[in-house]
């Protein structure tokens, strides 16, 4: 311990750039838009102007970097790579150590519903014998874990980095993994190459590993048409959950730098590039602030511009693609590890309910080969964000799947 108080990080961002900021914010050119109120385009305008308008002139970012600074962070060098974390000490018996992994363009901070009762289940009328110590990255190239230094960097080098900084770096002998989003590809590689160091692993996504492979790595649906003889309401659920991750997967994987030299600029590109993501992949219902209080939105989008590291976050698509996943042994399940699933109602499949979600799941030959199930549960509420929309469910279901593990 004494050796990693001497990596001790605490944010602390220059207020010339806090300032350069607020200039750039106060001179944006506005696109000419002809109907700035239909969402149908994207963001509106009015929303668009009103949300900078509060970015530039009252966002308090000191009042957001001391609430950030409420947390016991760190950041050391693993393998040549700057690797921020999160770190909380779990209150109990005997915690075991838990590594969550965010997505994009989350951060961090989207576990943050979930730490406490993590750490001190006591404290929130829990069982203390569920304790964890948990570690909460930032994932390389996104936000205080930057610069990475290196052009290549992807989920399963991610998840490389991670078991050197729990094995080597924390010196934890075994340890359990959790991951949603871009952060379920990191944690099941560690549960597939990995699995005899971890206790278990918890997802709140069922991405496979080997994802942005194949002839049409951008296209979500592999080239697939809709069923002609599909009914209506499917089918427009089906068109919806496409266009959902459409754009977002095939620039990100198509047209990443020239994507990179507009939102690098302008953090007015920057944040509605993002804020659509929050918009359209949480249960929000087109009002993105009844999920993401003003204040995380802009706090989340000062930590992506301060750090200049949508570039970085970026290419972790593109280099999925570009140095594609190999895996480290051809036995069944590809991830070996004992894992719990949490599914949440907004991302169920067009025409399957909460209520046969899980024998969907288990059902569909897709997945079959893939997981070693040991707890699965459907939860009615929440979307993509799972840990910051529904965190009573993630914080249930962690604790289900490792209980028996421990």
């Amino acid at each position: 311990m004494n050796d990693l108080e001497k990596h001790r990080f605490h944010v602390s961002i220059p207020q010339e750039t806090i300032d350069d900021l607020r200039t750039r914010l106060l001179a944006t050119r506005w696109p000419t838009d002809i109907d700035d109120t239909d969402e149908y385009y994207g963001t509106s305008t009015a929303y668009m102007k009103e949300l900078v308008d509060y970015w530039a002139n009252e966002f308090d970012w000191r009042a957001a970097e001391q609430k950030l600074n409420e947390w016991n962070q760190y950041r050391v060098t693993v393998d040549g790579t700057p690797i921020h974390f999160v770190k909380e000490a779990g209150e109990g018996p005997a915690p075991i150590p838990l590594i969550m992994s965010h997505g994009w363009p989350w951060s961090y901070r989207e576990w943050s519903k979930v730490i406490g009762p993590l750490t001190d289940p006591a404290a929130y009328g829990g069982d203390p014998a569920d304790a964890f110590d948990v570690i909460v990255p930032s994932l390389a190239g996104f936000a205080f874990s930057t610069p990475t230094g290196r052009p290549d960097m992807n989920f399963w080098k991610m998840a490389e980095l991670w078991h050197q900084l729990m094995t080597e770096h924390l010196g934890y002998p075994k340890y359990g993994a959790a991951g949603a989003d871009y952060g379920a590809l990191v944690s099941s590689q560690l549960g597939h190459k990995y699995a005899d160091k971890l206790y278990g692993l918890w997802l709140g996504q069922t991405i496979h590993l080997d994802i942005f492979q194949g002839d049409r790595p951008w296209d979500i649906t592999g080239g697939a048409v809709l069923p002609a003889e599909l009914p209506d309401p499917i089918r427009t659920e089906a068109i919806g959950l496409q266009q959902r991750f459409a754009a977002h997967v095939a620039v990100h994987l198509l047209d990443n730098q020239n994507l990179a030299y507009g939102l690098a600029d302008s953090p007015v590109g920057m944040l509605s590039w993002i804020l659509r993501r929050w918009t359209k992949w949480s249960e929000s219902n087109g009002d993105v602030e009844s999920v993401f209080p003003r204040e995380h939105l802009l706090t989340n989008a000062t930590i992506w511009w301060v750090t200049n590291s949508i570039t970085s976050s970026l290419r972790s698509y593109v280099n999925a693609n570009r140095y594609p996943w190999q895996p480290s042994h051809d036995r069944t399940p590809i991830i070996e590890v004992p894992t719990g699933i949490t599914f949440l109602g907004y991302e169920n499949p067009p025409g399957v309910t909460t209520e046969n979600r899980v024998q969907h799941f288990l059902d569909n030959p897709a997945h079959q080969g893939w997981y070693n199930p040991v707890y699965l549960k459907a939860h009615d509420h929440g979307g993509h964000f799972s840990p910051w929309e529904n965190p009573e469910a993630v914080i249930e279901d962690i604790r289900a799947t490792f209980r028996p593990l421990r």
